[in-house]
Parts: structure tokens; sequence; C-alpha cells
């Protein structure tokens, strides 16, 4: 019998808090609640005055759900939440609303962060992201990855990286690493498939844990996967962090450039320094006959950087193998290091290096 989110908030409503007159579920205690196969994982937040004395609530709820059919293993965790004597710690409640924040200001460990953003879906800035990340670390950085596309996480799959973060003290999340690259995703915290169902103020408290609950440690360069556009992500991290600069990625076709555009122009709004654009999908070379087509055009973003006076940082083929890499969980650049593909990132990696902007 598979088990499912609701038998379990069903069962653990049975729990009713000590002093508090009402269930666990109803007093807004449960967090972080995943359902993965046999395994059922939650965290109990409470009031940082109540928490020894809750221990038992928590064993008890465990061993509820331990027993309910269709459950190998369950884990629940204690943690408690509340205001510090100067600042208030993170928490394990992940999509909360945002705390106020003089910005921009840094994050401790992290000697550069560079976003890496599109104006529109579809063009590759994730694979773009995951492959430089892992040609940066490969060139001897300290690389961090930022999956910051909360309703569209895609790094863990395209990174091989699985499991949920742990978080020793409850309050710092320690993130995973794949390939070398120290990364963090909302993907890693919901279940596979689970949609997140937010609206503005959650997504940029999740954004601003994400940033600074996770324990980053000392890095080089954190580069940020955003989502597609010119929304709530990019004008948060814009102006609440200090920012390295950004990366355009745009495919070369006239529709793909006219939302690329829109991206500079939001970056340069937001006084942050345009690092680079990447032509994504520029040629195409026939595994059979070595033909080469340009399917989107060529030369298009090549094109823009030059007229609007900014770096270009190279072009990307299009091929079966970053497709196939990505889905299999392993970077071209890892996967088929010799291949022209491998080769574009680790030359905009050497750009960036030389540059100064890692």
């Amino acid at each position: 019998m598979a088990i499912d989110r609701e038998t379990v908030l069903a069962a653990l409503r049975k729990l009713e808090v000590p002093g508090r007159g009402e269930n666990i579920v109803d007093a807004d205690m449960i967090r972080a609640l995943s359902v993965e196969g046999g395994t059922v994982r939650f965290v109990i937040e409470v009031d940082p005055s109540e928490g020894p004395k809750l221990e038992p609530l928590r064993a008890s709820a465990e061993s509820l759900v331990a027993a309910l059919p269709g459950v190998e293993r369950a884990s629940a965790v204690l943690t408690a939440h509340g205001p510090a004597p100067q600042k208030e710690p993170p928490s394990l409640k992940v999509g909360r609303h945002p705390t106020p924040q003089t910005g921009p200001s840094a994050v401790p460990g992290l000697k550069h962060v560079i976003l890496v953003g599109s104006g529109k879906g579809g063009v590759g800035k994730s694979t773009v992201a995951a492959n430089l990340a892992v040609a940066l670390s490969q060139a001897g950085k300290k690389v961090g990855l930022l999956d910051a596309d909360i309703y569209g996480p895609s790094q863990p799959r395209m990174m091989g990286v699985s499991g949920r973060p742990a978080s020793p003290d409850g309050q710092k999340i320690m993130p995973l690493t794949g390939h070398g690259v120290t990364m963090m995703s909302i993907g890693l915290l919901v279940g596979e498939g689970e949609a997140v169902i937010w609206r503005g103020p959650m997504l940029m408290g999740a954004l601003q844990q994400l940033m600074g609950q996770v324990q980053w440690g000392e890095l080089d360069v954190l580069l940020v996967d955003l989502p597609p556009g010119t929304g709530d992500v990019q004008l948060t991290l814009s102006q609440k962090y200090a920012l390295t600069g950004a990366i355009v990625v745009s495919t070369p076709q006239d529709v793909a450039l006219l939302d690329a555009r829109k991206a500079i122009d939001m970056f340069e709004k937001t006084k942050t320094p345009i690092l680079g654009l990447v032509e994504n999908m520029s040629t195409y070379i026939c595994p059979n006959c070595g033909h080469e087509a340009h399917l989107f055009g060529h030369g298009g973003t090549r094109a823009d950087a030059e007229r609007k006076g900014l770096p270009f940082l190279g072009e990307v083929p299009l091929d079966l193998r970053i497709r196939v890499s990505g889905d299999e969980g392993v970077p071209v650049v890892v996967s088929h290091p010799e291949s022209p593909e491998a080769g574009a990132f680790r030359s905009m990696a050497r750009r960036l290096i030389d540059a100064g902007y890692v």
C-alpha cells in the first residue's frame, strides 16, 4: 500500500500539543513534509522555550508515522524557531515571508556571485549554468551552484544530485555536492513532481533562506541559475545581494533575442554588471555527413553584444550529447570532455577567470 502526504497528515492530527488544546497539524508545526516511496521525513517547528519538553511529542509523531501501512522509514526532526538576542536565526521552514534586510549585502564566504539568466525559457540557461559551474571547478576554482528557479528546479537532475540535505543543528542547511560543485535547489527539499504553489512573498522568503541559510563554506564563486524572465527573483537578488554581475543566455533567433534584450535592460536598470552574453544552440553539425546547419539562425547574440558594447563569452553548438548528458545527470564537460561543446564551456570559464570575475 502506497503512503501519501494526506494519510501522514491525518495520522499526525491525532497528536495533541501539550497544553494547547489543538493537534500538531492544526497548530501549524509541521514543516518540510516529504514522502518518497516508503520514506517519510518531516520537521516539527516549535518555540525555543518549549524545545526540550516537546521531545516526547517528536518521538510520538515519528513512531506514529512509522507504524502506518506502507511506511518503511520515518524521520522527524524537532527544530526551534524564534528570535535570538540580536537577529532572527534561520529556520527549516522553507517558504516563509522574507525578513527585512538593508541591501545590497555580501553573503559570508562567497567571493563572487554571478547570475545566469535569460529573457525566456527554453534557451538552455540551466544547461549553461551547470556546465559552466563544472568547467570552473575543473579549472581549480571552488564553485557553488544555486538553483533559484523555485517553480521549475532542474539542477538536481542535471547535476545528478539527489537526497535530502541535512541540517545537524536545525538551522543551517548542508548543501550537496555533484561533480566537484557545491549545489542547492528547492528541488532537493520537495518531492520530485511536487508543485511549489507560492505567492511572491513566500517565494522571496525561500530565496532569502537559500542564499543565507545554506552553509556554502568558502567559495570562489556562486553561480545562480535564475528562472526565466525579469520577475521577483531577479529583482530581489539584484537589490539585496552584492553581485559580481550577470551572464545572459540566448539562442540566435529573433524571438529569443527580443526577450534577451529585456533581460539586459533589467540588469542595466538594477545596476547589475553584465559580464557577457552566450549564444546557445548556435550551430548543428550532422553526425552522419558533417554538414553544418543553423537551425535557429547564427550570430545574432554576438551581433547584439557588439551593438551594445558587451562581452561575448562564446557559442555552444546544438548537439544531442548535451541533452542526453543533462538527462543522465552528467554535464557534457564531464561525459564528453573532448567534445566541441565541452570546449566551448571551458573557454567561457577561462574568459571569466582571466577577466577577474571568478
